[in-house]
């Protein structure tokens, strides 16, 4: 396993849309690894495979449930319900965050490593990190959704960095 560089906010590989993946190759368990292991050493809670300079459909999660870190295949949202408004940040804007409303619950379907068909619901912290780290699959950033403006965070690391 290895630590992965974040690409930034500017990198044209966090504008474009992701290829699903088709099948789990070595490399792609090895992506995976490597992002969960990148995303601890970042304190996120998220992280998507454009993030890395990979531009497949693949995410990464551990909000600190019993259930992380999951490890998203081609995920997509099913459905949602309810609203929450809160600050948010991106592991591609460091030191940056911004107020974004989000569905307060998601249910999701994605493929594991073995390429079986999962689901997982979730709501609060889980709920928006879902979003934020799809909306990183196709080309997206929370940026697009900030209403008010940045602001700067404390080097104290944020629990709903993503």
């Amino acid at each position: 396993m290895a630590i992965r560089t974040i690409r930034l906010q500017g990198d044209p590989v966090l504008t474009k849309v992701c290829r699903p993946i088709t099948e789990v190759t070595e490399r792609i368990r090895l992506l995976a690894e490597d992002m969960v292991e990148t995303m601890y050493e970042a304190n996120g809670v998220g992280l998507a495979a454009p993030q890395v300079g990979i531009l497949k459909r693949l995410v990464v999660i551990d909000v600190g449930d019993e259930n992380g870190p999951y490890i998203m295949i081609n995920p997509e949202i099913l459905e949602t319900s309810g609203e929450q408004t809160g600050d948010e940040g991106c592991l591609s804007l460091p030191g940056k965050a911004g107020c974004v409303t989000r569905p307060n619950y998601v249910k999701a379907k994605y493929y594991d490593l073995d390429m079986n068909e999962c689901e997982v619901e979730g709501e609060e912290l889980l709920a928006r990190a879902i979003c934020h780290e799809l909306d990183h699959l196709d080309g997206h950033m929370y940026v697009e959704k900030v209403t008010g403006g940045l602001h700067d965070v404390t080097a104290e690391p944020q629990e709903d960095e993503a």
